[in-house]
């Protein structure tokens, strides 16, 4: 998609279509949640117990981000061709992550969590490959702003008491249309696309991260495992968006 990207598959291709499904089924996915509740909301509308709940979605994060790194490490001489069933097998455990937390099968959720992040790892891992041969300090520099961007706007989304839900709309939105511009891109070459294209990938992924996190005042422990995985697509697709910066910076 992006017109100087070097290894074979361009990263940020299939960025849009797994948050766009992640979006639309996790939502889904937390409405369902709500009859099983047994905390009272507070009077600003947050639940009580916020603390805990977010201690079991970072601890999930985290998780998964380290299932992502050895599916990315175990599956780097794996052909780029191998990353489109990976992909598809990530979208199986969106949907199975889903289900099985609407259902309250809460281990059977988390297995699926570890399962996307693992298969997101394996369907990354040609291009994370060569860009560690090509230029393995953007891999550093990406990680190290993708954890300082996700700290920040988590943490301005977890402050914030107000809801922001509203604001999911739009960037879904505006996420559709990064899609159909990344299409665009494929068949028109346009100088410094891939620039325009990762900015704005960090602006909506920025926006979908201050609303996961905010999301948790508002959510009780049976929504764990969902905000957990929305949290760790926004970090999944930050860093490719910040590789895509780091590693474009000398082509």
């Amino acid at each position: 998609m992006s017109v100087t990207q070097p290894p074979s598959e361009s990263p940020t291709a299939s960025i849009g279509p797994v948050h766009q499904a992640m979006s639309v089924t996790s939502n889904a996915t937390a409405s369902a949640n709500q009859p099983v509740r047994t905390l009272g909301p507070s009077t600003d509308g947050a639940l009580p117990g916020a603390r805990s709940v977010f201690g079991q979605v970072m601890g999930l994060v985290a998780l998964t981000v380290g299932s992502t790194a050895l599916g990315a490490y175990v599956g780097r001489d794996l052909s780029g061709g191998a990353g489109l069933l990976f992909f598809i097998g990530a979208f199986a455990c969106i949907f199975g992550l889903n289900a099985a937390s609407s259902r309250g099968r809460e281990q059977l959720a988390i297995g699926f969590l570890f399962g996307l992040g693992l298969l997101l790892g394996l369907a990354v891992a040609p291009v994370i490959a060569a860009y560690a041969n090509a230029d393995p300090a953007a891999l550093w520099q990406a990680a190290g702003a993708t954890a300082a961007f996700v700290a920040a706007l988590g943490a301005f989304g977890y402050a914030t008491r107000r809801d922001l839900s509203r604001w999911a709309r739009a960037f879904f939105w505006a996420l559709v249309g990064l899609i159909v511009f990344g299409t665009v891109l494929i068949f028109v070459s346009i100088p410094n696309a891939n620039v325009v294209y990762a900015v704005a990938g960090l602006v909506i992924f920025g926006g979908f991260t201050v609303i996961d996190f905010n999301r948790i005042h508002r959510s009780g422990v049976g929504d764990a495992v969902p905000l957990a995985a929305g949290i760790f697509l926004d970090v999944f697709n930050v860093f490719l968006l910040m590789l895509e910066l780091f590693g474009g910076q000398e082509r």
